[in-house]
């Protein structure tokens, strides 16, 4: 059974070349847009997550998953210079 991703991406290019990367090595993807979405949706063996969604912060997604699973989250971002590093990196990571 391939291995279920959640990608959680508002960017339809970059949610596309993603899912077809991941489609292209054997991963079952499930692709929504919003964070909404994201904690509505079964969170699968792995989320990728991006913190810049429409509706609502990456940050809080996180949290929210993370309420109800253990499942891994990888944090994509393309917020680039908005991060306040290390801290904001170390808080995703503590979530």
């Amino acid at each position: 059974m391939p291995v279920q991703v959640l990608l959680v991406e508002d960017d339809a290019s970059i949610a596309s070349s993603l899912s077809e990367a991941l489609h292209g090595q054997g991963f079952d993807v499930r692709h929504v847009t919003t964070g909404r979405e994201a904690i509505a949706a079964p969170p699968g063996d792995v989320v990728l997550l991006d913190l810049g969604l429409p509706d609502m912060d990456g940050y809080d997604v996180c949290r929210a998953i993370r309420a109800v699973s253990t499942v891994p989250i990888i944090v994509i971002t393309a917020r680039g210079e908005e991060l306040d590093a290390p801290a904001e990196e170390l808080a995703a990571l503590e979530v």
